[in-house]
């Protein structure tokens, strides 16, 4: 392939992706501030954003691989991600069947029962099926969609590079509609079925994958489209930046003005079900696709004119190991307090959000030391371990 020239990380986007850690963080542990600030732009939440910003860095990055090194290098690097992200899921998995289990049996903590409901009801298919990545207690759920996400993408990318965009995306934009007519649930009816596979659907994780492929497909297309040697950048009609504008605008005035708060109907499940988060519902698709739209358009000019937030750039650069911390610290919040939002005072709030962010922000700052100082005799890696 056609040697292209290096370009440099981009701290806007490393800034982004501190900022929905930050935002996860406030929304996970239980203290005040979780609701206040769910979804504070609108019907979408902070793990849309970290998805597409994290499937962006991967489609820039291993791309880059790919113009220089070739294909197999790429897809090395990708089955490298995928083993050392699986090994961190292990650890987190390991961590909570033995720390925060026993904690919270011996406490006698609701949340942490609950929380490992199944594991405590069968312990051996729990361990068995929590390291084969099919039962996935909640908060536990993402980082086995990431790793599903970098097997596919090798495969993906390759075709992408080679052949185009349009292809992926039309088969993404179909597995995301059978996705909202309960293709999983199908999947995982013939798995019990045929397998007799012990785990509930509802012990599976709460993400829908087939559904949330579609933000990584996508921000894997917009990633690697910056490394090819004809790429433009992203501009919009203006009818389109005013009708994203629009539907910005509204969901933000919505969420922060409905009487129902994050339910944008209400008690109305099958009006919820178009904003479901899970399932990455249409009017759900269609707030965040807006709001990328207005980031794309005005958020360089706008990062330029305000003051760089370097610890948010810090833990951005970071952000699998800072993901990790603040998973390690809800846990562990959960075992002691529980999930009642106000079981401390507003100081005992502050003092809890200081030291979590403390931790994440000293983890990211570890990281960032250890990733600049390469190993003896080698030379440094093509890509930032963190990405």
């Amino acid at each position: 392939m056609t040697e292209i020239r290096a370009s440099r990380r981009s701290w806007e986007i490393d800034a982004l992706r501190g900022l929905m850690l930050v935002l996860m963080t406030l929304t996970h542990l239980p203290t005040r501030l979780t609701d206040p600030l769910g979804q504070p732009f609108g019907f979408v939440s902070a793990a849309e954003g970290f998805v597409l910003l994290s499937a962006y860095m991967a489609g820039l990055v291993y791309s880059r691989i790919a113009w220089r090194q070739g294909i197999v290098q790429m897809e090395r690097a990708f089955w490298k991600r995928a083993f050392k992200v699986y090994l961190i899921q292990a650890a987190i998995l390991f961590f909570l069947f033995t720390v925060i289990t026993a904690v919270g049996v011996r406490i006698d903590q609701p949340a942490v029962k609950n929380l490992v409901a199944f594991y405590l009801a069968q312990p051996l298919e729990g361990f068995v099926f929590g390291l084969l990545l099919v039962y996935e207690p909640a908060l536990l759920d993402i980082l086995p969609m990431y790793i599903f996400f970098l097997l596919l993408s090798p495969w993906v990318l390759a075709f992408g590079m080679r052949h185009g965009w349009w292809g992926v995306m039309t088969v993404s934009v179909a597995v995301w509609a059978m996705a909202q007519y309960g293709f999983a649930e199908w999947l995982h009816a013939q798995a019990v079925h045929w397998l007799h596979l012990p785990v509930s659907y509802a012990d599976t994780g709460s993400f829908n994958a087939f559904a949330w492929q579609l933000l990584w497909m996508g921000g894997l297309w917009m990633g690697a489209s910056r490394n090819a040697p004809d790429a433009q950048p992203f501009r919009f009609p203006g009818w389109v930046l005013a009708i994203a504008i629009g539907v910005a605008a509204y969901g933000l005035w919505w969420r922060h003005t409905g009487i129902h708060g994050q339910a944008p109907f209400g008690g109305d499940v099958e009006l919820n079900l178009l904003f479901d988060k899970w399932m990455l519902g249409p009017l759900r698709l269609l707030n965040l696709v807006a709001l990328g739209i207005v980031t794309i358009r005005f958020g360089p000019k706008l990062a330029h004119m305000l003051p760089r937030q370097r610890w948010l750039e810090t833990m951005g650069a970071a952000s699998l190991p800072v993901f990790c911390t603040h998973l390690i610290a809800v846990l562990l919040v959960l075992a002691v307090w529980g999930d009642n939002q106000l079981a401390r005072p507003w100081w005992g709030d502050v003092l809890l959000l200081a030291a979590v962010f403390g931790a994440m922000w000293g983890v990211a700052r570890f990281t960032q030391k250890a990733d600049a100082t390469p190993p003896p005799e080698e030379e440094p890696a093509t890509a930032p371990s963190s990405v």
